[in-house]
C-alpha cells in the first residue's frame, strides 16, 4: 500500500470527483452544442463539439479506466497487460487529439479574425470536417507503437499482470526517437503556436480597432456603434479563453518537464520529495483541462446558457405536466 500523504489523500478524492464531473460537462456540452441553437457559425459549434467528444475520451480513458478503477477495484480485467497496453494507446490518442483540436480551433479563430481572403476557403463547415477527421486518424494511427512498449510485470497461470516500460524503451534509437516526437507534438508545439497565433491575433485586433475608431471619428453619423467589431466579440473572446485555460492549466506539466530534463531527474527519493509532488501536481491541472471548457461557454455565451437552463428545467416541465394531466383525469366525470 502506498503512503498516505497528503498529495494521495487528495488524489483520492480528487480522482472520482474529476471523473464524474468530466463525463457529466461533457456530455451536457456535446447535447447542447450539437443542438445548434447556442448562436454560434457551423465551423465553431463542429470543433467545440470535436473537442468536447476528445476531452470525454481522456476523461473516460485516462481518470476513470486507468486510475479510478484500477485503485478502488484492483484485480480486474484492466490490470491485465493488453489492457492497460490498449488503455495507453486511446489515451496517448484522445490526449493529442483533444491538444491538437484546441490547435486547430485558434488557427481557424485566428483565420476567422486576421486573413479575410483565406476565410472564405478555409473556415467553412466542409473543411472543419476534413481537418477533424484527418486529425483523429493521423493520431489515432500514430500512437498504435505504445501497445508494443509496455512489458507484464508478472504472470500467473499464462496471464499477463501489470505493465511496465520496456529496457528497449529507453536504449533504442527508434523508441528514442518516438518517445521525442511524441514530445514535441504534444504539448511543446502546441504551446508556440497557440501563443503565436493568439499574439498575431491580438496584434492585428489593436491595429484594425485603431483604424476603425479612426474612421468612426471622422463619420458624421451621430451613431458610432460598429456592427462588426461587435460580432466579434464574444469569438474573440471565446478563442482567448480557451486556448489561456489550455495554457495555464498546462504550464505546470510543461515547466517540471523542461526542469526535469534539464536537472535529469531520474528519480525521486519518495511521496514527500518536491519533484514528484510538481509531477503530480502538473498531471492533475493538466487534466483539470478537461472540464473547463463546459463552464467557458457558460460563463462567455449567452444563448448556451439559454440552452442548460432550458436542459435543467426540462425534466421538471415534463413532471409537472403529467402530474397537471393526472390531476385533469381525475377531475372528469366517470362514464358509464
Amino acid at each position: 500500500m502506498r503512503e498516505p500523504t497528503i498529495l494521495h489523500q487528495i488524489e483520492d478524492i480528487y480522482y472520482p470527483v474529476l471523473a464524474v464531473i468530466g463525463i457529466l460537462v461533457n456530455s451536457v456540452a456535446i447535447l447542447i452544442l450539437s443542438r445548434g441553437k447556442c448562436g454560434l457559425s457551423k465551423c465553431i459549434t463542429h470543433y467545440l463539439v470535436a473537442m468536447a467528444v476528445a476531452d470525454l475520451l481522456v476523461v473516460f480513458t485516462d481518470v476513470l479506466l486507468l486510475t479510478v478503477i484500477p485503485f478502488h477495484f484492483p484485480g480486474t480485467y484492466l490490470d491485465t497487460t493488453p489492457a492497460v497496453s490498449l488503455l495507453h494507446v486511446l489515451l496517448y490518442a484522445a490526449t493529442d487529439i483533444s491538444v491538437w483540436f484546441t490547435v486547430n480551433f485558434t488557427f481557424n479563430r485566428f483565420v476567422a479574425i486576421c486573413c479575410h481572403k483565406l476565410k472564405t476557403k478555409y473556415c467553412t463547415e466542409k473543411t472543419v470536417n476534413v481537418v477533424i477527421t484527418t486529425v483523429s486518424v493521423l493520431f489515432c494511427l500514430k500512437n498504435i507503437p505504445w501497445y508494443f512498449v509496455y512489458e507484464p510485470e508478472f504472470i500467473i497461470d499464462n496471464v499477463p499482470w501489470g505493465s511496465t516500460l520496456s529496457v528497449s524503451f529507453y536504449t533504442k534509437t527508434a523508441w528514442v526517437a518516438f518517445h521525442s516526437l511524441s514530445i514535441i507534438l504534444t504539448p511543446f508545439l502546441p504551446f508556440v503556436l497557440i501563443l503565436l497565433f493568439n499574439a498575431l491575433t491580438v496584434r492585428h485586433i489593436l491595429v484594425a480597432s485603431r483604424v476603425r475608431r479612426k474612421l468612426l471619428d471622422n463619420s458624421k453619423s451621430e451613431n458610432h456603434t460598429d456592427p462588426e467589431m461587435e460580432n466579434r466579440r464574444k469569438s474573440i473572446i471565446l478563442m482567448f479563453t480557451i486556448s489561456g485555460s489550455f495554457i495555464l492549466l498546462w504550464m505546470t506539466n510543461v515547466a517540471f518537464f523542461l526542469y526535469g530534463r534539464i536537472t535529469r531527474i531520474s528519480y525521486y527519493t519518495g511521496p514527500h520529495d518536491p519533484a514528484y509532488i510538481a509531477e503530480q501536481s502538473g498531471y492533475m491541472l493538466q487534466l483539470l483541462s478537461t472540464c473547463t471548457n463546459t463552464c467557458i461557454y457558460v460563463v462567455t455565451q449567452t444563448k448556451f446558457r439559454e440552452q442548460l437552463k432550458n436542459a435543467v428545467k426540462y425534466p421538471f416541465t415534463v413532471i409537472v405536466k403529467l402530474i397537471k394531466a393526472d390531476h385533469l383525469k381525475a377531475e372528469l366525470p366517470f362514464n358509464h
